[in-house]
């Protein structure tokens, strides 16, 4: 079989086991068996016991890499239907992405540098807090490698999404709009999903903080790479 013919297979397989997550997620509401979880494992299990490199695997692959960036742009749509809630809130809206972002990308390069990472990990690591298309394009200017950028993102988002309905609950967080900037702020696309789940108004507002640390995140990269490294 030509390396072709197992990318493409993998493409397959990968969409397949995606919609076969997505019936037995709404089943049984397991968060181990949420789709942006249980199918990474999945497609792990696969390249590894499959003997398959990750070069085959994304030959065809990449074309759902880059469909990222159309989903998230698609997450705009429910922001502008909301555009009233965002007028009433703009003030605060805006001060907590200012906060979130300075506080995602500081305490991110600080703990990498108390644990003593390499530079390339600590730029890498710097952005992992905002989606994986805006993320990509914020760690050019401070020399992160996309590689790690994108296994960081991920892992970032799917830990958010796990934990933040715990933190939530422990710090006694019970307003919606609240819930949905936290996940849009720190766990980007996953957190957003889960905050559609939760109401309209949480997802709508996680999708524009979600959009709006991204942009403030990337414009300010430069800075960032100047101060910090």
């Amino acid at each position: 079989m030509t390396s072709f013919h197992i990318s493409v297979l993998c493409l397959v397989i990968t969409l397949l086991l995606y919609f076969a997550n997505k019936k037995l997620y709404r089943r049984f509401r397991k968060l181990p068996l949420m789709p942006l979880v249980f199918t990474p494992v999945l497609l792990v299990m696969l390249l590894i016991f499959g003997h398959i490199s990750y070069q085959n695997y994304m030959g065809e692959a990449h074309w759902l890499l880059w469909l990222l960036g159309p989903a998230t742009i698609a997450f705009a749509v429910p922001v502008y239907d909301n555009l009233a809630v965002i007028k009433r809130h703009w003030m605060s809206l805006s001060a907590g992405v200012i906060t979130a972002t300075l506080v995602a990308v500081t305490s991110s390069v600080w703990l990498a540098r108390l644990f003593t990472l390499s530079d390339e990990l600590q730029r890498s690591l710097a952005v992992r807090s905002i989606t994986t298309p805006f993320a990509l394009a914020a760690a050019k200017p401070i020399g992160g490698q996309p590689e790690l950028v994108a296994l960081f993102v991920v892992v970032t988002g799917v830990f958010g999404m796990a934990v933040g309905d715990l933190l939530f609950l422990r710090l006694s967080i019970r307003e919606g709009m609240a819930k949905g900037a936290g996940f849009g702020a720190a766990s980007h696309g996953a957190g957003t999903a889960r905050s559609y789940e939760l109401g309209p108004q949480e997802g709508v507002v996680a999708s524009l903080v979600m959009m709006l640390s991204g942009v403030v995140t990337v414009l300010a990269a430069p800075l960032v790479g100047w101060l910090l490294f």
